[in-house]
């Protein structure tokens, strides 16, 4: 045990004696529509999953600096009685944490001294769901605690005391769809997506992404993602939004990527085959998995979309496969798109739209321009025009590519980034300021492989496999917003799997699969603070004001996924007085 460790020994023996003191703070400020608005000005709350609507993950607190952050240590450490892969963003209001436990659970701690003020248990499936138990976070509003759970519910709990005020079914029984994202809150409205669309039907799936996956395409197809507008005060859904649409999902049938990039399509056979696969969007897939950013101004919400399905097996999908790995920008009001940005039309190779888009003003040739980031899979940044898609830069790689957009063909072919990244579902942090984003990194090559049917009638089966003797490992990089270059990048043993903190102290803070939770310089990447937080840290961290100190926050429960070990603990951090 480490002497850090030994340190934090204390806070454990700590909470365990003011847990049962726990009250609800008396006069919390309501989180209403003028204080989500002005989120980001609030330097020491954390309203909602990316901060404010803008998802930049950037703190304006500044005590914990360069020069001291060598001192930081625990202030307390509270587990929640639940292993298991722990993605959750922790919101602070008013001195409450309000933090989803895996499970679709929820709790709220006090943030100054993490003891436990409620906690909602929310009920075991009845079905089978997707995509495990994970939850990404909460989201605050109207004097509610909104919460999406593994069974696809929306469940909205009294802020003071963690009731539930109503459930809204996101799905129906008949299908294994699930909700993962944290949700978001604004203009009245709870918006939330749905999960698993693109492996809910006539698939095998096997495996992790340790072992590989394995998918054979029966003749049904996968569910339709969609994202949902709720009315917050009554859980009414007002509109929804599918990710695929009814119409024109083949798209135009293009060559190549929106950054020139050739793919391997055989046009002509596609647009023939087109014809006997008319119904092919009603199961095509798409989930919508990571929280929207909002621009109030222009009314748009910005929403990543997953892969179409099948997965792999591009055959039974001719066409674009519209909206499917896309940026999207939806109409707050009434749910219609108003822009898509495919990254990768057709996409055969898993590269979902899976890490939240973050926005902030760019400086062009042209003047300023406002944009948005998003981190693809693909292993570029892509930063667009909010109000028309257009794409304004394309970063420097952020992980090695290899082999990509390669054909799947039955020698099997070892591509890099793989099915998880590039940049999974870690959100970026952009400290516009410095003019930088940091994106947490993946490198996973793969073997991807057809393997076609032994009996003539049948599905061939497709697999995505580690390639032996290929290195893998995490990268932590900060890219200049105005030409896309790396700035620094850092490598780490075990790909990254959690996100990204930036501070006006000069820092940014990310967790590793191993356990570490550490902080680096923004300007050079250079390591300044470590911790090993006895689990994996897949979490992003959050910081905050408690008690007139600054605070690092951050889940830490490993990641089954990966591999990476389990635990059930949050963790806050602040220096010693």
């Amino acid at each position: 045990m480490s002497p850090a460790e030994r340190r934090a020994r204390p806070a454990r023996v700590a909470l365990a004696l003011v847990v049962l003191a726990g009250a609800a703070p008396a006069g919390a400020a309501p989180v209403d529509d003028e204080r989500l608005l002005a989120a980001e000005d609030e330097a020491g709350a954390w309203l909602s999953y990316g901060r404010g609507y803008a998802q930049r993950r950037f703190s304006p607190l500044g005590e914990i600096d360069r020069d001291n952050v060598a001192r930081l240590r625990p202030a307390w450490i509270a587990q929640t009685g639940i292993p298991g892969t722990f993605q959750a963003t922790p919101l602070v209001a008013d001195g409450t944490m309000y933090l989803s436990i895996p499970g679709g659970h929820v709790a709220a701690l006090d943030a100054a001294t993490g003891a436990e003020r409620w906690r909602y248990l929310h009920p075991e499936p009845t079905r089978k769901t997707c995509c495990g138990r994970s939850n990404r976070g909460v989201a605050l509003g109207y004097g509610k605690v909104f919460v999406a759970t593994p069974d696809a519910q929306l469940v909205a709990l009294a802020r003071d005391t963690g009731e539930v005020v109503w459930k809204t079914p996101l799905a129906g029984d008949d299908t294994a769809l699930g909700a993962a994202m944290a949700p978001l809150v604004a203009a009245g409205k709870v918006f939330v997506g749905v999960t698993g669309a693109g492996y809910a039907a006539g698939m095998i799936s096997s495996g992790t992404l340790l072992d590989g996956v394995e998918q054979q395409h029966r003749g049904t197809r996968g569910g339709r993602g969609y994202l949902v507008a709720l009315d917050a005060e009554s859980g009414v859904e007002t509109w929804r939004w599918y990710s695929i649409p009814e119409t024109g999902w083949e798209g135009d049938f293009v060559a190549e990527t929106p950054g020139g990039t050739p793919l391997p399509r055989d046009l002509a056979a596609e647009r023939a085959a087109a014809p006997g696969h008319r119904d092919a969007w009603s199961g095509g897939g798409a989930s919508v998995w990571t929280t929207p950013a909002y621009d109030p101004e222009l009314g748009l919400l910005y929403v990543g979309t997953g892969n179409a399905a099948p997965q792999f097996d591009g055959a039974a999908r001719p066409g674009d496969n519209l909206y499917a790995s896309s940026v999207v920008a939806i109409d707050v009001g009434d749910g219609s798109t108003r822009w898509h940005f495919q990254q990768v039309p057709h996409d055969l190779w898993g590269y979902d739209v899976a890490s939240p888009v973050a926005l902030f003003s760019w400086d062009g040739p042209n003047g300023r321009r406002r944009a948005l980031g998003q981190a693809g899979k693909t292993g570029w940044l892509y930063i667009l025009d909010r109000r028309s898609g257009e794409l304004l830069v394309r970063s420097d790689p952020f992980v090695p590519q290899r082999n990509l957009f390669a054909p799947l063909g039955t020698e099997g072919v070892v591509i890099a980034p793989g099915p998880a990244g590039g940049a999974s579902w870690s959100p970026i942090a952009v400290d516009a300021g410095r003019g930088l984003a940091f994106v947490a990194g993946i490198h996973m090559p793969m073997r991807y492989r057809r393997r076609p049917a032994a009996t003539p009638g049948e599905a061939d089966t497709f697999s995505a496999r580690p390639a032996h003797g290929e290195a893998t490992h995490g990268t932590l990089t900060a890219i200049e917003l105005a030409t896309g270059a790396v700035r620094w990048q850092v490598t780490t043993p075990d790909p990254l799997v959690g996100g990204t903190l930036a501070t006006a102290g000069g820092l940014v803070f990310t967790g590793e699969g191993r356990g570490l939770l550490r902080a680096f310089h923004s300007d050079s990447g250079e390591a300044l603070w470590e911790f090993r937080c006895g689990a994996g840290v897949n979490a992003p961290p959050v910081s905050y004001e408690a008690g007139g100190r600054q605070h690092i926050a951050v889940a830490a429960g490993g990641h089954q996924l990966f591999g990476y070990p389990l635990g059930d603990a949050v963790i806050a951090f602040t220096l010693p007085e």
